[in-house]
């Protein structure tokens, strides 16, 4: 005697189609059979790791009295608002080390007794962040 197979009876039933339901879309039912994401933010966490940061180099004497010779002569032309451009160290806020980066602006003052250069667009750069300048004008 040949075993039945006990789904014979509904094995080549054609596929059910709802008639009061819409078909889902094929985007929404492979969403059913996502991985779940058991660790939120883990991704962000291993980006956060690879991203590098670079140290802070010290200054040499000669390189400051050169920074001192350049914001002396800003001083003098204060009065035009001179475009300079500063190469900065920035910390970082999450990191050990930060970034070096270049801002171009028109100097509005140089401030002595908070040690900064303010710039006509407001911004604030700490003296001791300064590591080149290059006066445009």
């Amino acid at each position: 005697m040949e075993k039945k197979n006990r789904y014979e009876d509904i094995l080549y039933l054609p596929h059910h189609v709802s008639k009061t339901r819409p078909a889902m879309s094929i985007h929404d039912r492979a969403a059913q059979f996502s991985p779940f994401a058991a660790l939120t933010g883990y991704d962000d966490v291993i980006v956060e790791t690879g991203r590098l940061t670079q140290s802070r180099s010290e200054l040499t004497e000669g390189e400051k009295l050169r920074l001192d010779e350049l914001l002396q002569e800003i001083r003098e032309r204060i009065e035009r608002r001179p475009l300079v451009s500063f190469l900065c160290f920035q910390e970082d806020a999450r990191k050990v080390g930060g970034a070096y980066k270049t801002v171009t602006a028109n100097v509005k003052k140089l401030d002595e007794a908070q040690k900064a250069v303010i710039l006509a667009d407001g911004t604030v750069i700490g003296i001791e962040e300064i590591y080149d300048i290059q006066i445009k004008e």
